[in-house]
């Protein structure tokens, strides 16, 4: 008994111990949340207890004990960063994820649809009446609002977030039937059964004071819309349908509202307008209520809808309203109730009551070009995706259709299912283009999503369930391979983001796969793991073809593969790895073809303890062994002066392992540059055999323990070089693209945008070839540029990516040749990765923080190495969290990358707009223009760089006032001023005057002012510390006229002289004039120039 009490008792504590872990874990979300939602507001400011991962992990290991994983304690971290608002819960600790993979599988069907009608999101109507409907749906692009017309007279525009900035509650009997936006006026028209209602939305102030009634009318108004008039400025032209048949031109101006009243006038007093006073052009087109009109500006043309089954649908231009002449007619079975302009496939199509939807020519009235029949009830609404090519029909049984207007297919079928019975009828539907969704009204407002907008900018980006390790790209298949932390290998179809095959465990059960590489032919994967096997696979179909097999004596991590790259051999099946390992030592793998184990042949030595010593160049030997013959890369060793072992008096917590290299082999050159972890950039030359220290910062074997160890590493580096055959193909791009320029000037200008990132680089070598050809005098042989440029190879130049954020490149002296530091709206960080296409016209790099940054290095490759040709064209956050790797795909001009946060991404290179993601079920658009959309885990949007030349050719212009200028004032004579002045008019003022003449912009003094005391107790703190300058007075000055006064008063004296009749009066005043000029009552000299005591 007491044993099983015992065991009661702990069990109880066990319990009540987890329940406070638990407890204390909310805390620790909650927390953590708040935080990541003021981190993305720009909010937060960092301190003490700001939580990033570490001291979440620390504290949940705290809660929780050992037995919690790393892995699954990293995920729960990341869910939280990239979407704080997404549901958790304390099982997914333990790795009992609930995924949205979960959530959605019962949308697998659905998910492939046109519309996610899951994701349905209903507001109700505020501000109207108790069983109220919306009559009438406007969507204002270019301004971004919604505007909703209820049935009993309630007005309300919506911002982009679906909340109200205006509303109005029109107090009249009649009920709104229509309304629109008026572009002109900038005011919203409505109209009643027999008003026309004008409303300023964005005046303050009571609604109802900022509203005007035009009536009466001689029909009942049905519908409105605007006439767009970009010619007229203050004027607005609206069309209206009647039941009687009739289409209104009705002409609004700005003047017939007075709204060019005076600003004293706080409010505008509402008024009612009478109808006659306006001009109103109707002419009578339908034998039936006119249900719809708009006017489609492509057509220039308007169009009208009625019940009429002789004249159902009349599409015409404006002036057959003003006479009697035919107009287009089209003819349908109990007529039509709504219609839709396409504008890409240029078709009409209509639907009414015989339940089919009719396609129409617009110039084709006699019978229609096609029939899309499903609806099972009455036609209510039609609207268009122009986009898609997508036309969406509602019956009045609440259902709706979404047809491919190209293939007329049907493709979706949807019906409102949480609507009663008592429930009105869905009036009024729209197509938002800016949100992509679908806006429906009835007694409530319905937003349909499109699929593709919920699974691009909703949905968590999600390729891999851990983090990415490594991505390559195989430019032979157009196939991309991703490896994750947890070893799982997935192979990628560019063109369509599908995955096509997957392996598991490539190194074994639990272990990590660190780094690969591609073969140039595309055939052969290279797999390099955490403890040091290296396998060979074959890339179509995924089998192991070599292996390297651990050895017996190797430690664990000792030998942790870290960067691989294939170089060519002339042999068939025989392959040749340069292996990195994170120890820093670098050696050549090979396999050959009847050997089924893979081989280390050779090791580089160890060479920074010797260019520690202070030696910069060191020579090698080539060794004479069998086994290294015939490679690109011959076996070398230290001479034997050099190969003696090196005592370092350095600090042991300095690190000087190496952390990357790259490989250049063409043309004559066979070098290696690596990099460590303080910063030491190191050149492996194998033609002259020696080994030369590039650069060393200055405190590279300085140990600071205030500073980060690694604040000196470089994280990347390649070489950057054109081939004879990038620079024969560069020349020929060039010859082409200018004669295409110069025979159809503007014709391929937005023709893909592969020509859009080398714009300036084939516009400069352009201009260099025609200069050149124009001084020899000879003709377009496109023979000429590309010898010329073959006979003058650039040499290869360095650059590498550097922890503080830096990008640098070096020539292969070690001379700094450019240090800039990328701009990204936000101070310096961490560059991560580099890349370049295969010709070095284009440069990207990944940093820390997930942004990717892309220049233009075309023309900076030609000495002397024009800082100004090294342009940065854009830079865009891709990721929340860091960046693994970027790559550029040239023939697509797309930019893929892959994060720690699992998930493998694509922008267009031109713009940095989202694409989509790996594993992603929508389909990627590559070579359509996509809407700019953003992931849900990132909110900046892309910042592109534009030229120097713009910003120094717009030079700022400041006004200054005007100051007194002694040179003009002595250059002028008084006298001769004075007399060539008129007689001045009755109450006219004489601008005549020397001083204003003499006044000019102000100068940049070159000579210090002269400054005296600064300190004046009497006249208080402020003005007391201000400092007194003493400016030199003019030599000579006269006393300047008195402004106006005496102009008034001789004025009035010239009236007497004329009134007498005598010319001597008018003389003698003259004179009397002339003496007052030079001797005014009021001397101006103080008022500019201050009193200076001698």
């Amino acid at each position: 008994m007491e044993i099983s009490e015992d065991k009661h008792v702990s069990v109880t504590n066990e319990f009540n111990n987890f329940t406070d872990a638990l407890k204390k874990f909310g805390k620790l979300v909650e927390t953590t949340v708040i935080q990541k939602k003021e981190e993305r507001l720009g909010l937060y400011v960092k301190n003490e207890d700001t939580i990033d991962y570490e001291k979440f992990y620390e504290s949940v290991l705290e809660l929780f004990g050992p037995e919690i994983k790393s892995q699954d304690v990293k995920s729960f971290y990341r869910k939280l960063s990239n979407n704080p608002d997404a549901p958790v819960d304390w099982c997914e600790i333990f790795g009992y994820f609930l995924s949205e993979e979960d959530a959605l599988a019962s949308q697998l069907d659905e998910e492939n649809l046109v519309f996610l009608v899951s994701r349905k999101q209903r507001i109700g109507l505020t501000g109207g009446w108790k069983r109220d409907v919306v009559k009438c749906l406007v969507k204002i692009p270019q301004l971004d609002f919604l505007i909703i017309a209820t049935q009993k007279g309630s007005i309300t525009v919506l911002n982009s977030q679906m909340r109200a900035q205006a509303n109005i509650n029109v107090t009249d009997t009649s009920w709104i039937t229509g309304c629109d936006y008026l572009p002109q006026l900038k005011r919203i028209v409505a109209v009643t059964e027999r008003t026309i209602i004008i409303w300023d939305y964005k005046a303050q102030g009571s609604s109802q004071d900022n509203c005007f009634v035009i009536k009466p009318m001689d029909h009942c108004l049905l519908c409105v819309c605007v006439v767009p008039m970009t010619d007229h400025l203050c004027r607005d032209d609206i069309l209206m349908g009647d039941d009687g048949g009739f289409v209104n031109r009705f002409t609004l101006n700005s003047d017939d509202f007075g709204l060019k009243q005076s600003k004293n006038k706080k409010k505008m007093q509402s008024q009612i307008l009478d109808s006659k006073n306006f001009k109103n052009i109707k002419r009578k087109l339908h034998n039936d209520w006119v249900m719809k009109i708009k006017y489609i500006q492509p057509l220039n043309c308007f169009g009208s809808c009625s019940l009429d089954s002789i004249h159902s649908f009349v599409l015409e231009s404006l002036k057959r309203l003003e006479d009697n002449m035919p107009v287009r007619e089209f003819s349908m079975p109990r007529g039509a109730n709504t219609f839709v302009y396409c504008i890409k496939a240029n078709v009409i199509v209509t639907g009414g009551d015989d339940k089919i939807l009719r396609l129409w020519h617009p110039n084709i009235s006699t019978k229609p070009v096609g029939k899309l029949v499903g609806h099972m009830f009455s036609i209510t609404e039609l609207v268009t995706n122009e986009k898609d090519q997508h036309v969406i029909s509602l019956s009045s049984a609440k259902v709706f259709r979404v047809w491919d207007i190209q293939t007329l297919s049907l493709l979706q079928v949807f019906h409102d299912s949480q609507g009663g019975p008592g429930d009105m009828q869905i009036y009024a539907v729209i197509f938002d283009y800016n949100h992509g969704m679908l806006v429906t009204g009835s007694s409530v407002i319905d937003m349909y999503p499109l699929t593709r907008m919920i699974q691009d900018t909703k949905q968590i980006p999600h390729s891999h369930d851990q983090d990415i390790n490594v991505m390559v790209y195989n430019r032979t298949f157009h196939q991309l391979l991703t490896i994750c932390s947890e070893s799982i290998i997935k192979v990628w179809e560019l063109e369509t983001g599908h995955q096509i095959y997957q392996i598991f465990d490539p190194h074994g059960s639990s272990i990590e796969v660190t780094t690969a590489a591609i073969d140039k032919s595309g055939f052969v994967l290279a797999t390099g793991a955490y403890n040091g096997t290296l396998k060979l696979w074959d890339f179509g179909s995924g089998q192991e073809m070599k292996v390297l097999v651990e050895r017996k004596d190797w430690k664990e991590g000792d030998h942790w593969l870290h960067q691989l790259t294939f170089l060519l051999t002339n042999e068939k099946n025989h392959f040749l790895i340069l292996a990195l390992e994170y120890n820093g030592r670098i050696k050549l793998v090979q396999g050959k073809e009847e050997d089924p184990l893979l081989a280390v042949i050779w090791e580089l030595p160890e060479v920074v303890p010797i260019f520690i010593q202070g030696k910069k160049v060191i020579s090698l030997t080539v060794s004479s062994k069998p086994k290294a013959m015939n490679i690109p890369i011959p076996e070398v060793e230290l001479e034997p002066n050099e190969d003696e072992p090196v005592v370092l008096n350095i600090n042991p917590g300095i690190s000087t392992e190496v952390t990357c290299f790259d490989v250049l082999i063409m043309e004559g050159y066979n070098m290696i540059a690596a990099a460590t972890v303080n910063g030491i950039i190191i050149l492996w030359n194998f033609v002259p055999c020696t080994v030369t220290e590039l650069h060393r910062p200055e405190d590279a074997l300085i140990l600071d323990p205030d500073l980060d160890p690694k604040r000196l590493k470089v994280n990347a580096m390649l070489f950057l070089f054109r081939s004879s055959d990038c620079v024969r193909k560069i020349s020929e791009e060039s010859i082409t693209s200018s004669a295409r320029s110069d025979s159809t000037h503007g014709l391929q200008s937005n023709k893909g945008s592969k020509s859009s990132i080398y714009e300036a680089e084939t516009k400069g070598e352009h201009s260099g070839g025609t200069k050149g050809e124009t001084i020899a005098g000879q003709k377009n042989d496109t023979a000429i540029l590309p010898s010329t440029l073959l006979t003058e190879h650039p040499p290869p130049v360095l650059v590498t990516a550097h922890e503080d954020g830096h990008l640098r490149i070096w020539s292969m002296q070690g001379k700094l040749l450019k240090d800039m530091l990328p701009f990204t709206k936000h101070s310096a960080i961490s560059l991560t990765t580099l890349h370049t296409d295969v010709c070095a016209r284009v440069l990207l790099a990944g940093n820390m923080e997930g942004h990717v940054i892309l220049w233009n290095i075309g023309s900076f490759l030609n000495p002397p190495y024009d800082e100004k040709k090294f342009k940065q064209l854009i830079a865009w956050r891709g990721h929340a969290l860091k960046i693994v790797n970027v790559i550029y795909v040239e023939d697509k001009q797309v930019v893929l990358t892959s994060s720690v946060d699992g998930s493998v991404r694509i922008w267009h290179a031109r713009n940095g707009h989202y694409c989509g993601y790996f594993g992603q079920r929508r389909t990627f658009e590559l070579n359509e223009v996509t809407d700019f959309i953003l992931p849900c885990d990132v909110s900046e949007h892309p910042v592109e760089v534009k030229e120097e030349s713009k910003y120094t050719e717009k030079k700022q212009k400041y006004e200054y006032p005007l100051v007194f200028d002694r040179d003009k004032w002595r250059k002028m004579s008084s006298f001769s001023l004075l007399f060539r002045q008129p007689i001045p008019k009755p109450f006219d003022v004489n601008q005549e005057f020397k001083f204003f003449k003499s006044l000019s912009s102000p100068k940049i003094r070159r000579n210090i002012l002269e400054s005296t005391m600064t300190g004046n107790r009497e006249a208080g703190v402020i003005f007391g510390s201000l400092p007194i300058y003493r400016v030199p007075s003019p030599t000579s000055l006269r006393f300047l006229p008195l402004i106006g006064a005496d102009a008034h008063k001789e004025s009035s004296e010239n009236f007497q002289g004329k009134k007498k009749g005598g010319r001597i009066l008018h003389s003698q005043s003259r004179r009397r004039s002339l003496r007052k000029s030079l001797a005014p009552g009021v001397n101006l000299t103080s008022a500019f120039f201050p009193v200076i005591q001698k």
